[in-house]
């Protein structure tokens, strides 16, 4: 397993701009840090939720079908691919609205947030699978990029609106890093290199 591909995944997809991150910045910026820290929580358990489905869906059906592997392999990269030319094309980001900041707010987002919900159906069979059998392997991964998750959304909590303008004045130059991070990623988990 490339274990730096894998980190600078989870971490180009969980830290960059999406649906979750911007409410929690909005969420910062309105209510605060302490109030925001609730809607985190509930993220941060909807996530790790979603990953431990996926693994366990994708586990199923790699016994059923065992060529599904490779397919997933490859959505994972052209879903890396995605992602980077949405990156690479992102203009300034706005601050979503006034958001609910709750628990529940936070559960309930990562649900329909579709960024989350492709990153938690691929991740899984593009890295751990291939290299790992064992369902205790994917526990822990399932936990590691859990964690991940949870400090990428609080590293908005922590920067909030000096994140925000930081990311304004240098927007260019960070979604240009971003995604050639995200296009190296996407040709490691394809299996070409």
């Amino acid at each position: 397993m490339n274990i730096l591909s894998f980190i600078i995944y989870c971490v180009v997809v969980t830290f960059t701009p999406g649906p979750t991150n911007i409410v929690i910045l909005s969420s910062v910026q309105h209510y605060g840090a302490r109030k925001t820290m609730g809607y985190v929580g509930g993220a941060t358990l909807a996530f790790g939720l979603l990953l431990a489905a996926s693994a366990l869906l994708n586990r199923l059906l790699a016994g059923i079908l065992p060529h599904l592997l490779g397919v997933m392999q490859l959505i994972g990269s052209l879903y890396m691919l995605y992602l980077a030319y949405q990156v690479y094309r992102m203009g300034r980001s706005e601050a979503a609205g006034r958001q609910a900041s709750g628990f529940l707010s936070g559960l309930v987002m990562q649900f329909a947030n579709p960024k989350v919900l492709l990153f938690t159906l691929t991740v899984i069979p593009s890295y751990v699978m291939p290299y790992y059998s064992s369902p205790a392997a994917a526990f822990l991964f399932v936990i590691v990029i859990t964690v991940i998750g949870f400090l990428a959304f609080t590293a908005w909590v922590i920067f909030g609106s000096v994140f925000k303008s930081l990311l304004q004045r240098h927007q260019r130059i960070m979604n240009n890093l971003m995604a050639l991070f995200l296009v190296y990623s996407a040709v490691m988990v394809s299996g070409i290199i």
